[in-house]
């Protein structure tokens, strides 16, 4: 198991709160890989967590903590729903929610949307996840150009979680990425960079 979930989840438990691994983190523990990004989502909002958990709250009106343990940079952001992305890349609005079931409907692809909960128990609420990343195949979740047109750093994304865990990308979702390449003119250099930097890893590390 992990040292860091538990310590945590026993925290969040303690003080009411439940707490799940997403992400990076459920896919790399179900892969027994190393993990390297800790990433959890909780139904304590940002203000809830400041009140036993001495974090970060920079990007706390995005629902999001920041913290460290153990050396480990760790993310752990409030289940929550969202809605209109006019500037592609954050939402307008945000309501801190309760349900995964909810939670998942914001998230970009299925491989993204695996919840293990505080018992090891994998929460596949799209039902495909855990499928996707077993059988090595990227899917959107939802519509692929609609999640995409919200936040245009899904192609880079999308790229880099094939690269790195060998998913397959069916032609037409291919041909939405390349055709709306267009839309990270419009983002933030500095986001671009990050990201096209973690994509250089991932390729240097196979």
């Amino acid at each position: 198991m992990n040292a860091i979930f538990d310590n945590l989840k026993e925290l969040f438990n303690k003080n009411g709160f439940r707490l799940y691994m997403i992400g990076s983190a459920s896919r790399d523990y179900l892969l027994n890989k190393e993990i390297k990004d800790y990433d959890f989502v909780t139904d304590a909002t940002p203000i809830e967590i400041a009140k036993f958990l001495d974090c970060d709250l920079t990007f706390s009106r995005f629902g999001c903590v920041k913290y460290k343990l153990n050396n480990k940079h760790i993310d752990i952001v409030t289940l929550r729903r969202e809605s209109d992305y006019e500037d592609n890349r954050h939402p307008n609005k945000i309501i801190f929610i309760k349900d995964i079931n909810e939670d998942y409907k914001r998230r970009d692809l299925t491989i993204n949307a695996i919840y293990i909960d505080e018992n090891y128990k994998i929460l596949d609420v799209s039902k495909q996840g855990y499928e996707d990343l077993k059988n090595h195949k990227l899917r959107f979740i939802g519509d692929p150009l609609k999640r995409i047109k919200e936040d245009p750093l899904r192609i880079l994304r999308a790229k880099r979680f094939a690269l790195e865990y060998n998913l397959d990308i069916e032609e037409s979702v291919k041909k939405i990425l390349k055709e709306n390449e267009y839309l990270l003119n419009e983002l933030n250099k500095a986001k671009i960079d990050e990201e096209l930097r973690k994509l250089k890893a991932v390729e240097e590390s196979l």
